[in-house]
């Protein structure tokens, strides 16, 4: 089956992204749906936005569920056969989805399907060994990242472990929740590509507005390592998370001695909390860490 404006949904997971959200539902077809998974109860977000789109529902999660249990949320409010997961720092190229669309109906038996970034340099997906490709046809990868997937869901939803709307690892807060879905299926034998005639411009980090930075970088940085860890330990071992992750923590471990000395308190707390990530990893502590930005101060130089 084709890929259609009328069997499509978007769906943009935000957190304090009014900065940035509407770039991105500007550059989306009107006649497509779209759900915003908001990680807040910003009923003042919601009804600006609902108000000025028409295409637009926004559902707000009362928490700030994390990136994998909010794309999860969306996909249970979809009806369509397809839906498009997108950071709100996404922006789409005039044709990105029209080059979907005409991939579709050459292309029907893929799992995943992703646009290409604009900027070369910084890939967009993990290919396979040995894979040969070339920027104009779609090409299969190993993996894509989370920022833009469109995800074949009348496919998907054929295998069990996807039952229940669990599609993406709710234990996963951020980051890698889109490699443990892509090696699932993966492990399934299903296929991933990469459209290049359908790109997009992705601001990278630019998700939530740039007043809360140094909070979200704290959040980052505990998240990066306890996610490695976790993703490393289910789908290859302990020992094998371990080994990975020891050089970061070591390294990590290292710098906040060096800063803590020379009185840096940003950058000091930055790699204390990549040691506390991957210690809670370690011993096995779910992924508990938030941002805290509700009571939000500027953290000191």
């Amino acid at each position: 089956m084709s890929i259609t404006r009328q069997n499509l949904s978007v769906i943009i997971v935000s957190y304090k992204s009014e900065n940035v959200i509407e770039n991105c539902i500007n550059s989306i077809d009107p006649e497509i749906e779209i759900i915003v998974i908001d990680n807040s109860n910003n009923n003042e977000m919601k009804k600006k936005v609902e108000a000025k789109y028409q295409n637009v529902r926004c559902i707000l999660s009362k928490e700030n569920l994390g990136m994998g249990a909010g794309n999860n949320l969306g996909i249970k409010n979809v009806n369509k056969d397809f839906a498009f997961i997108l950071n709100p720092d996404v922006v789409l190229e005039k044709n990105s989805i029209d080059e979907i669309f005409a991939v579709s109906k050459v292309i029907d038996d893929f799992a995943v399907m992703a646009p290409i970034s604009n900027k070369n340099e910084y890939p967009n997906y993990t290919l396979k060994k040995n894979h040969n490709f070339d920027l104009v046809k779609p090409f299969k990868v190993k993996s894509v990242d989370g920022f833009a997937m469109l995800l074949n869901l009348k496919r998907l939803n054929h295998f069990e472990t996807f039952d229940n709307y669990k599609y993406f690892d709710e234990n996963i807060f951020m980051y890698l929740e889109n490699d443990d879905l892509c090696k699932r299926l993966n492990d399934l034998g299903e296929t991933i590509y990469i459209v290049p005639k359908s790109k997009i411009m992705h601001l990278g980090g630019r998700a939530t507005d740039i007043k809360y930075e140094n909070e979200i970088e704290l959040s980052r940085n505990w998240h990066w390592l306890w996610s490695r860890f976790y993703y490393n330990k289910k789908h290859y071992g302990f020992f094998t998370a371990l080994l990975n992750g020891l050089p970061s923590f070591i390294s990590a471990s290292i710098k906040f001695l060096l800063y803590s000395l020379i009185m840096n308190k940003k950058k000091s707390k930055i790699y204390f909390n990549r040691i506390l990530g991957f210690l809670n990893a370690l011993i096995g502590k779910k992924s508990h860490y938030r941002p805290k930005i509700n009571n939000f101060n500027d953290l000191e130089n």
